[in-house]
């Protein structure tokens, strides 16, 4: 079963998503985010400490399926950050990113999540990916939030279409989608 659960900061995706594994050992979870400040690690912290301990962690942004092991159980949090990690070490110095790039770090993303979900439908294991729906907020005022903005919607609707379940999560409240 592959599953995607979106939504807004803070709205309870993580928690929605940790919980569709209550109470199940044999879970990975593939963690995405990079410590580069005091308040990341802070936030990772609280993640770390909101998961059950025996949960055996993968950390990274690429070969995804090098999390794979014996567990059936896979929850990838999250793409968006993910997908901010791709395009930063892609463009790391440029101050504008053409549609020629934008395709070629749309298709990296992609490839990394098509392998992992691949892999997993293989083995016949369950995956739960979270993203942040970021497409009801402003117009970003940059060419690099305009690039995240779009990458991230179209990354978002082919995971969705890949998904057997979509759950947006707003207020804590789960509603399911596909």
């Amino acid at each position: 079963m592959i599953i995607l659960v979106t939504g807004g900061a803070r709205s309870g995706k993580s928690s929605f998503a940790e919980n569709i594994y209550k109470g199940k050992r044999d879970v990975v979870y593939i963690a995405t985010s990079r410590v580069w400040d005091k308040e990341m690690e802070e936030r990772i912290k609280l993640h770390r400490d909101s998961r059950p301990s025996y949960w055996r962690t993968f950390e990274g942004n690429y070969s995804l399926t090098q999390a794979l092991g014996e567990e059936k159980n896979y929850l990838l949090d999250c793409i968006t950050l993910l997908t901010s990690n791709i395009i930063f070490d892609m463009t790391e110095g440029l101050d504008y990113i053409d549609h020629d790039l934008q395709n070629q770090i749309e298709n990296r993303i992609y490839e990394e999540l098509f392998s992992l979900i691949e892999a997993i439908k293989n083995r016949g294991y369950n995956l739960v990916m979270v993203t942040n729906e970021v497409g009801y907020s402003i117009v970003p005022d940059n060419n690099l939030g305009r690039v995240f903005r779009d990458i991230q919607g179209r990354i978002n609707q082919r995971m969705a279409a890949l998904s057997q379940e979509v759950y947006l999560v707003c207020c804590g409240l789960p509603v399911r989608i596909k």
